[in-house]
Parts: C-alpha cells; structure tokens; sequence
C-alpha cells in the first residue's frame, strides 16, 4: 500500500467524507473529485482504481485496494 493511498484515505475519514448507509455499505467521497462519490463495502469499492487493481498489478499475489477501502478500514478503527 503507497504511502499516498494511506494520506488520501486519512483525509478522506477527517474531512467527514465516510458515511455508513447500512451494516456493510459505506458512501466514501472521491478524494479528486468533491462532487463524486463511491459506494463501498468491506472488500469492494466501485471506483476506477479498484475495477483497474488487477490490470496494473496482475501476478503479485496482491489483494485489490484502494484509497477508499483504506478510508474505511480507518473509519471503522476509529468507530
């Protein structure tokens, strides 16, 4: 995980921007764009560095992220 990804998402639980809909369904801001936003849960996220996760990091065993499930691993530690 970048160290960018990690400040993205801690700016995006202090500036208000984790909002919890239902038990597992968060609305999490987009950290470039002020008028989008994402629909995320515990391990999926609907934004374009998830979808495209594997595309730039095929074959390193790694697990899809993104700044937004990183937000809210923050959100709920915090909550």
């Amino acid at each position: 995980m970048s160290a960018n990804t990690i400040r993205k998402a801690k700016k995006l639980v202090e500036s208000g921007g984790v909002v919890k809909i239902e038990d597992d369904l968060f609305q999490i801001k987009s950290s470039s764009n002020p008028n989008q936003s994402y629909f995320v849960t515990s391990n999926t996220c609907e934004c374009l560095g998830f979808k495209n996760f594997y595309k730039f990091h095929h074959g390193k065993g790694l697990k899809a992220n993104c700044s937004h499930l990183e937000a809210l691993k923050i959100f709920k530690q915090e909550n």
